[in-house]
Parts: structure tokens; sequence; C-alpha cells
């Protein structure tokens, strides 16, 4: 599939925001506590109507830029799907990490844009040393997008995350210990070999006497050796 090109002719930021505020709806924006979402900043979008909005609208950097800057959730998160990964500065991505405030936000960004950035391995180790929930899930969310989209790195660099995945473990945030299982299941699935050290790491969790390291590691176990994964490993 062809990669989209930056938009020519773009609207501003207030006439998309406007647009947005024509989008929204009162049951979505009140289906968004059951999922742990503030509601406080959103109009009440589906994630499927952003996509199509971010479709027609195209790339564009500096649209993204003013979109994060509104505060707006469904902005952000449209900017998230508009920037250019190649654009992306390392300051951006730890001012728009510092903004985190939910899951949701958290995953878009790492899933949708930075894993796409030359930053994200260095980001991720940074990341993975931050004492807010949400920047620390982050890192992983990061990791775990890495694992999933990234066909070009090697193992070697994947193994070299594992000591940090164990290291968080013990933290015992409900997002936090999410991400980290998230990342080391990501990783199990990339090659026999990673599979082999993420099935150790998570054994080791699994055993640990802290709980958020054994709920990670059978979390991880669950799924690293069941009859789907390891069908897929065969294959490789």
């Amino acid at each position: 599939m062809a990669a989209r090109r930056p938009n020519q002719t773009k609207p501003t930021v207030a006439e998309i925001v406007k647009s947005l505020q024509a989008m929204a709806s009162k049951s979505v924006r009140d289906g968004m506590a059951r999922y742990a979402i503030p509601a406080d900043k959103a109009f009440g979008i589906s994630v499927g109507s952003l996509q199509a909005f971010a479709k027609k609208l195209g790339l564009s950097h500096d649209l993204a830029l003013g979109l994060w800057k509104t505060g707006w959730y469904e902005a952000r998160l449209l900017a998230c799907m508009l920037d250019e990964p190649d654009r992306v500065t390392p300051k951006q991505m730890d001012e728009w990490c510092k903004d985190f405030d939910s899951w949701a936000i958290c995953d878009t960004a790492c899933f949708k844009l930075f894993d796409q950035t030359p930053h994200a391995f260095t980001k991720f180790r940074q990341w993975a040393k931050r004492k807010p929930e949400f920047e620390k899930r982050a890192a992983f969310a990061l990791l775990a997008s890495l694992a999933l989209h990234d066909k070009e790195t090697g193992d070697e660099r994947f193994t070299e995350c594992l000591p940090l995945v164990e290291a968080a473990s013990v933290d015992d945030r409900n997002f936090v210990k999410k991400g980290v299982s998230w990342a080391l299941r990501g990783i199990g699935r990339r090659s026999r070999a990673l599979h082999s050290l993420s099935v150790a790491v998570a054994r080791r969790l699994a055993a640990a006497g802290e709980a958020a390291s054994r709920w990670i590691g059978k979390d991880a176990l669950r799924e690293l050796t069941g009859p789907v994964v390891l069908r897929q490993l065969a294959k490789k």
C-alpha cells in the first residue's frame, strides 16, 4: 500500500476542531468512562470515524503540532494519525509523553507514530525510568509497538531491552504492569530465539515475590506458551 503524502491544501486547526465538534456524539462521550478515558475535554468520537477523517486530511506535521496543543482528546488522537514520523523530534516526543493522561492517548501515540521514528529505542530506555504512570507505560507501549511493527531490527536490540522489562515488573500500577506484559509478549512473538528468552523471563517473574511481577509473568506465559504463538513460531 502506498504511503500517504502530506496534504498540500490543509485546513486550519480551528477548522478541524470545528469539524470534530460537528462529529461529536454524547453516547460515545458518556461511554468513555467505562474504558478509563477522561472525558472532561473530549467530544465523543469513535476511533473509526477519526481514522476515516485522518485519511481525508492527509499527513501534516505542522497540523499535528497545532492539534496537539488544543488539548482536546480527539484532536490529539488525530495528531498522532496525521504527523510525519521523519519530522518528529526527541523533544516533541518528550513533550507529548508528559501530556499523556490515559492509556488511550499513550498507546495511540506509540502505536501510530512514535514507533516509526528513529528515536524510538532511545525513548524506550529513557521513559522506562520515568515515575508518572502514563509516561512509564509509554516506554513499554512503545517497545510493544516496535516488536510488532519493526521488521528490520534484529534480535539483539530487543534482547537488550529485556532487563528493563524485568526491572519494571515490580511496578504494580495497573497501566504500567499491563504495558510491561504487552512488551514482553510482543518480544516473545518475534522469533524463536526471542521467544525462548522471553519465556525464561516470564517464568522468573511468575515465581517472583512481588504480586505485580507474578501477574506479568503468568499473563505472558499464557500467551507465549499457547498453541497460537507456538504454531506461528514453528513457521519461522
